[in-house]
């Protein structure tokens, strides 16, 4: 592990800034299950800082408040956006909250900074028709097409149909393992962020469209024993995430949409939203969308405001005088 190998180092090596990324990433992949990108995602803005502070002669272990103060506005000038500036100083302030805990500092010097103001944007998302004719289009396929055209237009279709009817996350749709499939199942199990599980209800248009992928995945002289639902040929197995990406936005263009609208992050804004505006309670949605914390859910309540207002202009027996 990263930190017995950390351990072992010289003590003037255990003190450097690396190390002390390094025992801060593994504590992440072992204590709270943080997987490979977001791993990736902390060491990247984790190495950034680390660079500046050696070109102010300062380290981890020896900035200050004001150190830190000033690499904000380094990142400022470099025209990083407020929320890339309250990523970083979010990565900070975990890493030097954890390095005052294990005792490798005597002072927090994150614990006094605050992040820039920034607006939450709202989720892009679809409505109602444009779903309708994405899903349309992704079911539209010539019979007569060869297998592997048919076969590709089946997968796609229902990696479209699970993407609305659960709102999982990317990662999580393409990593499905083949038990996921089972015709008898109403729910499937998702491995989502932290390795945590949770349920989620499939509906009678994705159990179909997975039921049709299968039929015709065991016809076709791909490898059928495959343990991932949407296997493919490179190294992890299965159906790269940025693959799916390419392909939602070619059904896009094809549905009459722009490419930019569609994305899986926006089908799965989508589930959330047409879920809240047909009544769903806030928390249901919080736990179907795997959030560990209902603020991250909140970023919906536009949806819920707009609710509230035209059940409030079309039931209240004042409204129309």
């Amino acid at each position: 592990m990263i930190r017995a190998t950390a351990r072992a180092r010289k003590p003037a090596e255990r003190h450097s800034g690396e190390a002390m990324i390094a025992l801060y990433l593994d504590m992440l992949a072992a204590e709270r299950g943080a997987g490979a990108n977001t791993l990736a995602a902390y060491g990247r803005d984790l190495t950034d800082f680390t660079a500046y502070l050696s070109g102010t002669r300062r380290t981890v272990a020896t900035a200050g408040t004001e150190d830190l103060r000033a690499y904000l506005g380094d990142l400022a000038r470099r025209g990083m956006t407020p929320a890339t500036v309250a990523r970083r100083l979010s990565a900070i302030r975990q890493l030097y909250r954890f390095l005052y805990a294990e005792g490798r500092r005597k002072d927090d010097p994150a614990a006094v900074l605050e992040g820039p103001k920034r607006t939450r944007p709202l989720p892009k998302t679809l409505s109602l028709g444009d779903v309708d004719r994405l899903l349309r289009t992704a079911a539209a396929c010539d019979p007569k097409a060869p297998p592997q055209v048919q076969l590709r237009a089946a997968r796609l279709a229902c990696l479209v149909e699970m993407l609305y009817a659960t709102g999982l996350r990317v990662s999580e749709l393409v990593t499905l393992p083949m038990t996921a499939a089972r015709q008898d199942a109403r729910v499937i199990v998702v491995r989502g962020k932290g390795n945590k599980e949770r349920l989620v209800p499939l509906n009678n248009a994705a159990k179909r469209a997975t039921a049709n992928y299968l039929a015709l995945l065991a016809q076709s002289k791909n490898d059928a024993k495959s343990k991932w639902l949407f296997p493919s040929f490179g190294d992890s197995g299965h159906l790269p995430r940025q693959h799916l990406a390419r392909e939602l936005k070619a059904l896009a263009v094809a549905a009459g949409l722009r490419a930019s609208q569609v994305s899986p992050h926006v089908l799965r804004h989508a589930f959330a939203s047409h879920l809240l505006h047909n009544g769903a309670d806030l928390r249901v949605v919080q736990t179907l969308l795997g959030h560990a914390d209902i603020s991250t859910t909140q970023i919906y309540t536009h949806v819920l405001e707009e609710r509230l207002k035209s059940l409030v202009r079309d039931l209240h027996p004042l409204a129309h005088e």
